[in-house]
């Protein structure tokens, strides 16, 4: 695996804990079961911290705890399953995270668009993933129908814009 992030390939310099695992000295990644029964030790570690969302697991659970998290990986358990885009979006919108939101698991080249445009900045891909592929995929629409986390105007606003252009022009 390697990790695009904001369109590049990089290091990933976090290792992801399981719930049994001793917690590395550098950046770690724990489950919500890990963060819920070890709070105040992971607060208290030196160290940045991560947590890793299953799809059932909704961002209302750490909404109150996200300034202590740099990374929020959000799995995608198989292609079907699209739970995680809802809870990157929320993560942004309702939320207002600033942190690194990463999608994990089933992270497909038919979706990178669409997670971009909700809020992930880091992908976890198969290693086949160059930066042009993704480059190609998150290129490869031009306009926008709806409104989301990346602040894209939508074709409805252009349209509207394009009306307020036209009475401008007719009036004068």
């Amino acid at each position: 695996m390697q990790l695009i992030k904001n369109g590049k390939i990089v290091a990933d310099e976090w290792t992801t804990v399981s719930d049994e695992d001793t917690l590395p000295e550098g950046p770690a990644i724990v489950s919500l079961d890990r963060w819920k029964n070890d709070q105040e030790a992971l607060i208290a570690r030196d160290g940045k911290l991560g947590i890793r969302l299953k799809s059932g697991e909704e961002p209302s659970q750490i909404a109150e705890h996200l300034q202590h998290f740099d990374v929020v990986a959000l799995e995608f358990p198989i292609y079907r399953n699209g739970r995680a885009f809802s809870y990157a979006n929320l993560l942004r919108e309702r939320y207002g995270y600033k942190g690194e939101v990463r999608a994990v698991g089933n992270v497909l080249r038919d979706q990178f668009y669409f997670m971009v445009r909700v809020g992930f900045d880091a992908l976890e891909v198969r290693d086949e993933i160059t930066p042009q592929i993704f480059q190609d995929a998150i290129g490869s629409f031009t306009y926008d129908y709806q409104p989301s986390a990346d602040n894209k105007p939508s074709v409805l606003s252009l349209r509207q814009r394009l009306a307020a252009n036209a009475m401008t022009a007719k009036a004068s």
